[in-house]
């Protein structure tokens, strides 16, 4: 396994001890930081392509073999599509993403790409047989198709969902088919983790990737207050079970390529005037409005990321 540190922002710089065992662990950092504050939270495609050429140039030297990227705050968590895309660079054989999230990151977002769209292009990937998004509590489920939600994603069997804990999701159109959920009086009942029970949803979730190769993505707000600290609302599922969910996959299937997002930091935001002020009043509407105490984030996060760093370390060798 090759490690990296991608210095988006400052979330993970906080976290001397960890940054201090991964440098000691042969890890690269690539400080992405310029681009990066324009990126945050949403871009327009010309940020989009200057930090995927950023990070082109910063993996570049990297042997060939799966690739762990920890990439700092959940407000770049568009940063996976980018990602992906390289790590499916030359692959040809298909590939199951497993999105572990406290949202579904499936909203229309056009010109460019957002923190909560990404899933989208991901999807498109000719390469992506089909992602697989599991942990969601957020209300983003609760009228989806209000807050955006790309359901032809479910529609043509391009995603399949398992939130951790939902009621069922209102919704106007009718979804034939489709894995995860059924359709009921305009609502769509999901197959939730909390009614399967935790052994049994690993044995559903297996069954259901159908492909050798796995590249995961895990944010951090999935978890549990107690677990994370994230700029983002927090979702149900603790760490034992995220790791038990991590291992058994890594067990039964190749790897390919990992990233860990959702570590806190302070907003900074680049661009333009308007483009600040829009993303400072998206944050208002989407985000929790205190700050939490800076000792207490870094000692959850940092344990958080030590348990993952252990664990993806077993899975890719």
């Amino acid at each position: 396994m090759q490690l990296f540190l991608l210095h988006l922002d400052e979330a993970l710089e906080a976290q001397a001890e960890f940054v201090r065992t991964c440098v000691m662990a042969g890890c690269t950092e690539v400080d992405v930081r310029d681009p990066g504050r324009a990126f945050r939270l949403w871009a327009r495609q010309a940020v989009v392509d200057e930090l995927h050429r950023s990070l082109r140039l910063g993996l570049a030297g990297a042997k060939k073999g799966p690739k762990l990227c920890f990439t700092g705050s959940g407000d770049f968590h568009h940063v996976s599509s980018l990602l992906i895309d390289l790590a499916l660079d030359g692959i040809e054989e298909p590939v199951t993403v497993i999105h572990v999230d406290n949202h579904p990151d499936w909203v229309h977002f056009s010109g460019g790409l957002h923190c909560g769209s990404w899933v989208n292009r991901v999807a498109d990937h000719p390469a992506v047989a089909r992602v697989i998004t599991v942990g969601v509590c957020s209300d983003d489920l609760t009228q989806p198709e209000r807050k955006g939600a790309n359901l032809d994603l479910l529609a043509r069997s391009r995603l399949e969902l398992y939130p951790f804990d939902h009621a069922p999701s209102r919704v106007k159109r009718r979804l034939e088919g489709g894995h995860g959920f059924e359709q009921k009086s305009g609502h769509l009942h999901w197959r939730t983790i909390g009614d399967l029970g935790f052994d049994r949803f690993l044995d559903l979730l297996m069954g259901r990737i159908d492909t050798e190769a796995v590249y995961i993505s895990l944010d951090k707000d999935v978890l549990c207050s107690w677990d994370a600290v994230t700029n983002w609302d927090q979702g149900q599922m603790k760490l034992a079970d995220v790791l038990r969910l991590l291992s058994a996959v890594g067990k039964s299937h190749r790897i390919i390529g990992a990233d860990v997002t959702g570590d806190y930091s302070r907003p900074r935001y680049g661009g333009g005037l308007l483009t600040r002020l829009l993303k400072r009043g998206e944050c208002l509407i989407d985000q929790p409005r205190d700050a939490p105490p800076e000792a207490d984030t870094i000692n959850i996060n940092s344990a958080a990321n030590y348990a993952l760093l252990d664990v993806f370390g077993a899975m890719m060798p």
